[in-house]
């Protein structure tokens, strides 16, 4: 008799499962998430009267690699460019929510008289949004085009990175046991330098290997070699001491950044889809129903603390970056629920064996609760905003009105501003890679040539010298390179300003450039009369060939900025207005009233109130098109308005189909006959 791997069996047990359960949740439209959740509590070891799955070590393998792919496609939704453009209202907001929260979990876990250990978890399961839920909630509303969901998208993009730096955390936090500043810095430090540098690397040299494959790349080979690199980068980042789901999320963060971005979430989507389902399979089969009903009482608790405390933190959030009464009270109650990552944590604790067997099953329910909840809290939210309005002092409303108009206006930079901030970026940039560059060289390259090529004092000169070369350049564009020229030449002329400064930073450069350099010869020779020499030797050359040093420079900082915003360059779109007004894009549909039909002739400004500013039209691209331009079926438009104006134009454009007209054609199959 031919004997079948257990590990397949279970596979095969867990797929029907969820392939029921999620049939079953579509039928009544909810999250699919909960029926994979639902799916795993039937196949787990708590229910016995079905089979269940007997080999569970396999299936945590299986559910590591659904945190990896799952990671990867947050990641390929992420982009580090994102980030940049999220803007202060979004960080602000962001950030204010996740230091509540941690605070709301912290002080709740330890008043319900749980351990430290589980009141830390517990601050970080609660700290982090659904993006998955909230993506669907706001797409069945069809609230998606107003104001304040960009304002959410915002949060959700700086909570990614939040978590990411969480899970760092906490696996230093649980592995030491210990609550040392100097400990938790250090991290911070590490993931900072190697966020930076596998940034920077990453965005120089997988879209230059892309672009060079580009022919040779059909769907399946693309398959394989994002799959590839995203697994590469998690050996890398387990290879340095970070969790393997980091690796893929930079992976993924890295290739959002190439021109085939969609081509890749598109490809990888099936596979993430497989291994995510496992993933929450695997977290229902953790839950212990026994645990649900005698921890009623503290689900409901951290349910109430999670609604609430996202509400106040996000609103205030959004309060303080500036934003209306309305977009702040929106915002908040979309961003009430838990998800995803908050799994993960969970999900970590348990690995680590450092939280109670009870704080899994409660995130889940807690999670499963708020997941309900976030559809109709969103949907209650314009008219409690308008209950607040009606019941909040006029004085209060009036002042938040001048605190949001006044904060919209402050766009401008100094010199000084900006000149600090580009310093920094040059400081911090070369830096990270400056002392890459010595890691490698004394760690990996100065061995490698003792050993394989050249022993003895010979191959460390050698080994001294070729690492020298490759750090010259960037050593060149942390001292001598000339940075904002303009902001420079205003404060150097400018008589209200003193030099001391300017010199000050100037010498600061030149200062950091030599002690890289002296630690890199220290690495080799503990004598300083040669790191003297060694450092007195640099510097002429750096002076020297400082045009030579500045042209290769620009060479890989123009190829650096070209594949950083080469999907930017491909996709572009007409920058969001600043005011209430914003920029959405809607499809015309094939049976919509408006195909055919001139620009003029349809007087959407006239009627409405909004502008249209750009058509596209397949690859063509029509901005700001003229009185005679005609909407054709499945063209994209870029329409400027407020949510109102929005809401309205919005049916236009999705058309409406006449049920006569449809009900008049046959019913019957069509047939080809002789």
């Amino acid at each position: 008799m031919i004997h079948l791997p257990v590990l397949i069996t279970d596979l095969g047990l867990i797929l029907a499962a969820a392939g029921i359960t999620t049939l079953l949740f579509k039928r009544i439209k909810q999250p699919l998430v909960l029926g994979y959740i639902l799916a795993g509590l039937l196949v787990g070891p708590h229910i016995k009267f079905i089979p269940t799955v007997t080999d569970n070590e396999s299936i945590h393998i299986w559910a590591e690699i659904g945190v990896i792919f799952l990671l990867f496609s947050l990641g390929l939704e992420f982009s580090f460019k994102k980030l940049v453009k999220v803007g202060g209202s979004a960080s602000i907001t962001a950030i204010v929510e996740v230091v509540f929260m941690l605070l709301i979990g912290f002080v709740a876990g330890l008043a319900m008289g749980w351990s430290t250990m589980d009141s830390i978890f517990l601050g970080g399961i609660l700290s982090v949004s659904s993006t998955t839920i909230i993506i669907r909630a706001f797409e069945e509303l069809g609230v998606k085009h107003k104001k304040f969901a960009g304002l959410v998208f915002g949060v959700l993009i700086v909570e990614d990175l939040v978590a990411i730096l969480l899970l760092v955390l906490l696996s230093t936090l649980a592995v030491s046991q210990q609550f040392a500043g100097a400990e938790m810095l250090v991290s911070i430090l590490k993931l900072c330098f190697f966020l930076v540098l596998w940034f920077i690397g990453g965005i120089f040299l997988v879209p230059t290997f892309l672009k060079a494959t580009k022919k040779l790349m059909n769907d399946e080979t693309m398959l394989v070699v994002s799959i590839a690199l995203c697994l590469l980068m998690v050996l890398l980042a387990v290879k340095v001491g970070f969790s393997p789901a980091l690796g893929a999320f930079i992976m993924g963060s890295i290739l959002a950044e190439t021109t085939q971005a969609e081509r890749i979430e598109h490809l990888t989507k099936s596979v993430k889809d497989l291994f995510a389902a496992i993933f929450f399979v695997s977290v229902g089969m953790l839950i212990n129903p026994s645990i649900l009903i005698d921890y009623a009482v503290p689900i409901l608790i951290i349910t109430l603390a999670t609604v609430i405390g996202k509400f106040l933190s996000s609103g205030l959030g959004a309060l303080v970056s500036g934003q209306p009464l309305k977009t702040s009270v929106q915002t908040g109650l979309s961003l009430a629920q838990i998800g995803e990552f908050s799994f993960i944590i969970a999900t970590l604790g348990v690995t680590l064996k450092v939280t109670s067997d009870f704080l899994y099953p409660i995130a889940v329910a807690v999670s499963a609760i708020t997941t309900f909840t976030t559809p109709y809290l969103i949907k209650f939210s314009e008219p409690f905003y308008m209950f607040l309005e009606r019941r909040l002092p006029k004085k209060w409303v009036e002042g938040i009105n001048r605190y949001s108009s006044s904060t919209a206006g402050i766009t401008t930079l100094s010199d000084w501003k900006t000149l600090l901030k580009s310093y920094t970026f040059n400081l911090i940039i070369h830096s990270v890679i400056l002392i890459a560059i010595v890691f490698l060289g004394s760690k990996y390259l100065q061995p490698f040539i003792t050993k394989n090529l050249i022993n003895g004092n010979n191959g460390i000169v050698i080994s001294l010298i070729m690492t020298l070369f490759i750090m010259t350049p960037f050593l060149w564009a942390l001292a001598i390179r000339r940075i904002e020229r303009k902001a420079y030449s205003h404060l150097w002329l400018n008589k209200k300003y003193t030099r001391g400064p300017l010199v000050a930073l100037e010498v600061l450069r030149i200062g950091l450039a030599i002690f890289f350099v002296g630690i890199l010869i220290y690495q080799f020779y503990s004598t300083w009369i040669s790191i003297v020499i060694a450092i007195a030797l640099i510097v002429s050359c750096m002076f020297i060939f400082s045009r030579r040093l500045q042209g290769f420079y620009n060479k890989l900082e123009s190829r650096f900025l070209l594949n950083l915003n080469a999907r930017e360059a491909q996709n572009a779109q007409p920058e969001i207005l600043p005011w209430d007004t914003h920029l959405v894009e809607l499809s015309v549909a094939p049976e919509s009233t408006l195909v055919g039909k001139t620009l003029v002739d349809l007087s959407v400004r006239e009627k409405y109130g909004v502008n249209i500013a750009l058509i596209e039209r397949g690859k063509i691209m029509i901005p700001t098109p003229g009185r005679d331009e005609r909407l054709y079926p499945n063209d994209k438009v870029l329409v400027i308005g407020t949510d109102d104006q929005l809401a309205a134009i919005k049916e236009l454009f999705e058309g409406s189909i006449d049920e006569n007209m449809q009900s008049s054609f046959p019913k019957e199959d069509m047939s080809l006959q002789k």
